[in-house]
C-alpha cells in the first residue's frame, strides 16, 4: 500500500521511533506535521474564516506558545482551551505541544458545570479561550486563569522557540469519556500513543497529500482529533472544516467536488438522507459527484444496515465500518479495498491486537492481529484490546485504570464475537452505557443529575434502539407523591430543566413514569425488562 512505502516511511524518519514505541530523539505527535510541512504554503485547512496555510497556522502556534511561557506553562502543564470548528483549534492544539504541555480541549456546547468539573479534575494551569466561545467562561473566571486567545495573533512575537523535548511516554492529551460509574474520566494519550493510533490508520486507509478530508465533527473527541485532523494533516492533506454539521453544505461539498474523504457517524448519514429526501435532489448527479470521493467512514455508535444501503443506492459507496474508543483510538476497520460486511467492524489495524473472552473466566475465545485469526468463528465474549495505541491511564484515578485492564489488555465493556473471519460487535457488556448519535452516555451519570430535581424521587435511565441515532436516551421517572406539582412535569419540562445542567446530548428524548420503581430482592432494576416493557 502506498503509506507503507511513502507516508509511514517519512513519518518513522521524524520521529525515530524504535518497535517499541519508544523514542530516542524528540517526540511529539505534531512534528511530523510541523517539521516536515512546517514552511509549506500549501493549504492545511480551509474554515469559515479562510483559508490558511501550515506555515501560517505553524507560526501561529509559536506565537501562542510564547504566550505560552510568558504564563509559567512548563512540560506537563495541563493547558484547556475552548474554540469553534476551526483553524484556531489546530493552533492552541499546535502551541500546547511546542511548548510540552497537555492539551485539554473543552466543548462549548457543555453547560458551565461540566467544564468546570473538566477543569477541576485536569488541575489545568490556565485555559485558552477564543472571543467567540469567551461568554462561557465568563462564570469561571474568578476560579481559573483564562488567557484570550487573541494573544497569538502579535506579529511582535517573532523570535525563536526552543521546542521541548518530548518522550513517547509523555502525556500528550486527556480526552473525557463517561465510565460505567462516577464522574467522567480524563483518559491520559501519550505522544506515542497519538503516533500510532495515527500510523495504524494513515496505512490502513491510505491517506495523501491529495486528500481533502470534509470535517464537521466535535473537536472534543477522538473521531475528530485523530481520524478527521491529525491523520490529514500527518499526511499533508488538506481539512475542509464546517463550523458544525449543516446537510445543506455537506452535500454542497459533495456535489460540487470540493472533498474526496468522509467521514462522519451514523446520525449525520441518516441526516443526510432525510435532506436528500426531502429536498428531492438529482440522483444521477449526486452519483456522478460522489465518483472524486475516494473514501467515506462511519463510525463511533453502530450503523443501522438500512441507513448503509439507502446511502449506497443513492451515492454509489459502500460506507467503511469501524471500530474505537476514547481509550484506544481505531482498533478495527473494514479494508479499504475489498468487501465491507454490513454489520461487521472489520479486522485489528496494524498494531493492534484483539480479543475475546469468554465472561467471567481467562477463556479465549478468539485472537487475532492485522494478518491473523485464530478462528474463523467464535462464541460471543468481552472485547479486549492490546497494542501501543492503548491509553497510558485514567487521570489521577489508579483504581479505575486498574479495574479496566487484564494485564496489557483493556476491556472494553462491548460484547462481540468472530463471524466468517471478522468482528462483530453486539453491544455494550454493561446496560448502563449508551451509545447515542456517536457518544457513549453514562446512564448512571444522568440519573445522579435527575435525582437532584426536588419532585424526582426515583429513577432509571435506559437506552432505547432508534433507527438514526443507534440508541435514544429515555428516563422512567417514580415522582414524589406527596408533591401536587409533580404531575405538571412532563418530557418538555424535564428537558428544561435538564438543560442548564447536562450535555445536550444527554438530554431524554422519551418519559415514562411509574407509580414505584419494580427492583428484585437486592435492590437492582431489570432495565432489560423495563425496556421490554415500557418501550
Amino acid at each position: 500500500m502506498i503509506f507503507k512505502t511513502r507516508s509511514f516511511k517519512f513519518l518513522r524518519t521524524f520521529l525515530n521511533v524504535s518497535a517499541s514505541g519508544c523514542s530516542t530523539v524528540r517526540y511529539c505527535h505534531m512534528y511530523p506535521v510541523y517539521h516536515k510541512h512546517r514552511l509549506s504554503n500549501k493549504i492545511c485547512l480551509e474554515d469559515e474564516l479562510g483559508n490558511h496555510s501550515y506555515q501560517q497556522i505553524y507560526a501561529k502556534a509559536k506565537n501562542l506558545a510564547q504566550v505560552l511561557k510568558e504564563e509559567n506553562v512548563t512540560p506537563g502543564t495541563s493547558v484547556a482551551f475552548m474554540s469553534g470548528n476551526n483553524n484556531e483549534y489546530i493552533v492552541a492544539q499546535w502551541a500546547v505541544w511546542l511548548v510540552g504541555g497537555v492539551a485539554v480541549p473543552l466543548c462549548s456546547s457543555h453547560p458551565t458545570s461540566s467544564i468546570r468539573y473538566y477543569l477541576e479534575d485536569s488541575k489545568a494551569g490556565l485555559t485558552l479561550v477564543t472571543q467567540a466561545c469567551k461568554e462561557k467562561l465568563d462564570p469561571l473566571l474568578q476560579d481559573f486563569k483564562v488567557v484570550p486567545f487573541s494573544s497569538c495573533a502579535d506579529e511582535s512575537r517573532n523570535e525563536d522557540l526552543n521546542e521541548v523535548d518530548l518522550s513517547g511516554t509523555d502525556p500528550a492529551m486527556v480526552l473525557y469519556t463517561s465510565g460505567t460509574t462516577g464522574p467522567p474520566k480524563g483518559v491520559v494519550l501519550t505522544h506515542a500513543n497519538l503516533y500510532h493510533q495515527t500510523r495504524c490508520l494513515l496505512e490502513s486507509w491510505e491517506y495523501s497529500p491529495s486528500d481533502r478530508l470534509l470535517h464537521c465533527l466535535p473537536l472534543h473527541h477522538t473521531h475528530g482529533i485523530v481520524n478527521c485532523l491529525l491523520c490529514p494533516l500527518a499526511a499533508q492533506g488538506t481539512v475542509c472544516m464546517l463550523p458544525s454539521f449543516n446537510a445543506a453544505k455537506v452535500w454542497s461539498s459533495l456535489i460540487n467536488k470540493e472533498v474526496n474523504v468522509v467521514m462522519a457517524v451514523p446520525t449525520i448519514y441518516a441526516k443526510l438522507l432525510e435532506y436528500h429526501d426531502r429536498t428531492e435532489q438529482d440522483q444521477e448527479e449526486i452519483i456522478e459527484a460522489c465518483k472524486s470521493v475516494r473514501l467515506m467512514v462511519s463510525g463511533s455508535a453502530a450503523l443501522p444496515t438500512p441507513i448503509l444501503e439507502r446511502w449506497k443506492q443513492i451515492t454509489g459507496h459502500t460506507l467503511l465500518e469501524r471500530y474505537g474508543m476514547t481509550e484506544i483510538g481505531m482498533a478495527l476497520s473494514n479494508p479499504l479495498h475489498g468487501t465491507r460486511i454490513p454489520g461487521a467492524v472489520g479486522s485489528p489495524l496494524p498494531g493492534v491486537h484483539a480479543r475475546i473472552i469468554r465472561p467471567g473466566t481467562d477463556e479465549i475465545l478468539a485472537e487475532g492481529t492485522n494478518d491473523s485469526l485464530s478462528i474463523l468463528n467464535s462464541e460471543e465474549g468481552e472485547l479486549q484490546i492490546s497494542g501501543p495505541n492503548v491509553f497510558k491511564e485514567y487521570l489521577n484515578k489508579p483504581e479505575a485504570t486498574k479495574k479496566e485492564f487484564d494485564g496489557n489488555w483493556f476491556k472494553t465493556g462491548d460484547t462481540s464475537k468472530v463471524e466468517d473471519g471478522v468482528f462483530r460487535i453486539l453491544g455494550r457488556t454493561s446496560v448502563d452505557i449508551i451509545k447515542s448519535g456517536g457518544y457513549k452516555i453514562s446512564a448512571l451519570d444522568i440519573e445522579r443529575v435527575l435525582l437532584t430535581h426536588p419532585l424526582i424521587n426515583d429513577v432509571s435511565v435506559v437506552g432505547v434502539p432508534d433507527p438514526v441515532y443507534g440508541q435514544k436516551v429515555a428516563a422512567v421517572l417514580v415522582f414524589d407523591s406527596k408533591d401536587k406539582d409533580s404531575k405538571s412535569l412532563d418530557l418538555d419540562g424535564l428537558r428544561l430543566w435538564c438543560k442548564e445542567r447536562m450535555p445536550s446530548y444527554w438530554l431524554p428524548t422519551q418519559l415514562r413514569v411509574l407509580d414505584e420503581m419494580p427492583r428484585n430482592a437486592m435492590g437492582k432494576v431489570n432495565k432489560k425488562e423495563l425496556i421490554k416493557s415500557l418501550f
